[in-house]
């Protein structure tokens, strides 16, 4: 065992003394360290700020989202730690209901498989957990840069009917093998890519550097998309399914995109402190804008 494989164990090891505690104490804690956050003015308070300067939140209402959207991220930061460390059968438990399953019943039906378009909203560790015992799942993600890390999050996500996809140019294949086999992919659709791995679409009324995995995906292979969450409720989360529109399979990448983002910025206005605005989505900017990255140095 190499040393970056121990210390990826050990911190998992780790996490599961805070992943043990009550949910309702969890979420109380969390909301605790995200307000200690916004009162130390940590990056994920500032960028948070600049998120809602870029979107035009009215200068009088940003205080009270920033500290909503802080404390909200404490509270998915611990909820998230007891999803990684326990199994699927005790984190099914916290699903209260599921709205949709019978669109995604009616997508693998089809027998071209579907894909999950899994916006970072609310709780997407407990999303991967019931679309997984659904059927099998495979899940695209970005490699930890440290050894460690990667260690860590397989240790934490794989387990039965996952198989997990790191986001390279090589992921295409596998994922097409698995909707030909009639299973689950899950993409996030907002994770932005490095520049030439994308296109520039509207999102919040700002161009921002837009993955077209899912559109590409969707256009070549026939699947369905779907649309998918984990919202929390008390006691636990509600599962929200719903079809996207078939736009997002368009052929032109533009239109595709620019249907995937607003899919994504309708999911984000059910409650904005759910989504995670802690990211720094606009710092990619496009060549011929004239503009700099927004964040610097102020969010770094």
């Amino acid at each position: 065992m190499t040393f970056a494989e121990f210390l990826g164990r050990a911190l998992h090891a780790l996490a599961k003394l805070p992943g043990a505690l009550p949910l309702a104490w969890q979420r109380a804690f969390g909301r605790a360290l995200g307000r200690l956050a916004r009162l130390a003015n940590l990056r994920e308070s500032r960028i948070a700020r600049r998120n809602l300067e870029l979107l035009g939140v009215p200068e009088g209402e940003r205080d009270a989202l920033v500290r909503a959207i802080l404390e909200s991220t404490g509270a998915n930061l611990m909820e998230t730690l007891r999803v990684w460390t326990h199994g699927r059968a005790d984190n099914l438990r916290l699903v209260r209901q599921v709205r949709g399953q019978d669109r995604l019943a009616a997508a693998l039906a089809q027998g071209r498989g579907a894909i999950v378009s899994a916006p970072h909203y609310g709780n997407w560790e407990l999303l991967i957990e019931f679309l997984a015992s659904q059927a099998p799942f495979s899940l695209v993600y970005r490699v930890p840069e440290k050894r460690a890390g990667d260690v860590f999050l397989r240790r934490a996500r794989e387990g039965h009917n996952v198989t997990l996809v790191p986001a390279e140019s090589t992921a295409m294949r596998p994922l097409f093998r698995a909707l030909k086999a009639g299973e689950l992919v899950g993409i996030t659709p907002d994770q932005q890519p490095k520049l030439g791995a994308g296109v520039f679409a509207p999102f919040f009324g700002r161009p921002a550097l837009t993955l077209t995995l899912i559109p590409k995906l969707a256009e070549r292979s026939g699947a369905p998309v779907l649309t998918a969450w984990a919202e929390p409720v008390p006691g636990g989360f509600d599962i929200v399914i719903e079809d996207a529109p078939a736009a997002i399979g368009d052929a032109d990448v533009d239109v595709a995109t620019a249907a995937m983002n607003a899919t994504v910025e309708a999911v984000a206005r059910r409650r904005m402190e759910w989504y995670q605005w802690t990211y720094k989505r606009f710092s990619k900017r496009p060549k011929d804008s004239g503009e700099k990255n927004p964040y610097y140095p102020d969010c770094y």
